[in-house]
């Protein structure tokens, strides 16, 4: 396997002043069917791309097909929670310690670091000085089923995040099933909460998530991937929090649309009704990029009705105000499917 592969990028949203075209944001979608069969492009749809937070479904699939959820007894809320990049809301602070005190664990277990709590980024305010708690990290919901799976297999929790510790290997094993990757083609690299992270082709993460929307019982997991999906869309406000982009896509998809955004502009998002994957890159790893395109590219699939167009009005186009609060421009969707060219990658045809 090449150590670099060429990235085809196309358009994916315009940055507007006064009228005129002032940055443009580069990347790829792929659009796909269970099987991988990548059925609309733009650029190269198997361009290789950290799956980054876009992965956490796939980290708590060992869990519970495992049989910790009802050994523990965790709500379907914190289920979606396992899932999440929360934004450190009340709920999912608490959330993450009753999953703590259930599986025997304490704050002092988690790995994940700290940082501000996201929900003052989503107000728009300024967060206070630190310290922070690891109950408030985006990724602690995450951890938490990682301490769970540990605690449940009897296996050593001081070193969870460790790449050959037994949990990261079923984790790796649920990652190859789903992307249809092989485990030694998988490229490893450490997220920003310390666990292993992989890079796929990006049709083969959109691939993961039409499996992960499936009703049907799982051929690998059995039910799963489906308790998971179920899970997040029936509590997005767990998987993300007020004025966040998860929230409002599985709001508009009111059940039908699982979805997980991951740093560095990826998008990945799973539509049950249809059989569908469909992932997102911004080139250059700016979200600001990457929602207009997603709701474009909903629109185009034919996926967006009344009532989900009005939920994400605000994301489709965003107003672009400078620091007196002045209208100054605008971020546009610039996608468009149909004139779009898949180009093959070298990793694609290794």
């Amino acid at each position: 396997m090449p150590d670099v592969v060429a990235n085809a990028h196309v358009p994916l949203a315009e940055v507007l002043r006064g009228g005129a075209v002032e940055s443009i944001h580069y990347g790829a979608v792929a659009v796909v069917d269970r099987d991988g069969n990548v059925l609309h492009a733009a650029g190269d749809p198997h361009t290789l791309t950290f799956t980054r937070s876009s992965l956490k479904p796939l980290q708590a699939l060992p869990l519970v097909a495992g049989g910790g959820i009802d050994r523990f007894g965790f709500s379907q809320a914190e289920v979606a929670l396992m899932c999440a990049s929360h934004s450190g809301e009340p709920r999912h602070v608490e959330a993450v310690s009753d999953m703590l005190q259930r599986c025997g664990c304490s704050v002092g277990d988690l790995q994940c670091g700290t940082h501000a709590p996201g929900f003052y980024d989503a107000r728009g305010e300024v967060p206070p000085p630190p310290p922070y708690s690891p109950l408030s990290h985006n990724c602690s919901g995450k951890h938490s089923g990682m301490l769970a799976y540990c605690v449940h297999h009897k296996e050593p929790i001081g070193d969870y995040l460790a790449y050959d510790h037994p949990l990261q290997r079923a984790i790796r094993t649920s990652v190859a099933t789903f992307t249809g990757v092989a485990e030694d083609r998988l490229v490893a690299g450490i997220d920003g909460c310390s666990a292993p992270n992989y890079a796929v082709p990006l049709a083969s993460l959109a691939r993961a998530f039409a499996r992960l929307a499936a009703a049907e019982v799982d051929p690998d997991y059995g039910l799963a991937p489906r308790v998971l999906a179920n899970a997040m869309m029936a509590h997005p406000e767990m998987v993300s929090g007020e004025h966040r982009s998860d929230l409002a896509l599985m709001q508009a998809g009111r059940g039908d649309w699982v979805t997980k955004i991951g740093a560095e502009g990826v998008q990945a998002i799973g539509v049950r009704s249809r059989g569908l994957g469909i992932a997102f890159k911004v080139a250059d790893g700016q979200k600001r990029g990457l929602y207009p395109a997603i709701v474009a590219v909903l629109e185009q699939l034919g996926l967006v009705d009344a009532a989900a167009r009005d939920v994400l009005a605000p994301w489709a186009r965003r107003t672009i105000r400078n620091y007196r609060g002045l209208e100054t421009g605008e971020i546009r969707p610039a996608i468009d499917l149909g004139r779009s060219r898949p180009q093959l990658s070298a990793f694609a045809n290794g």
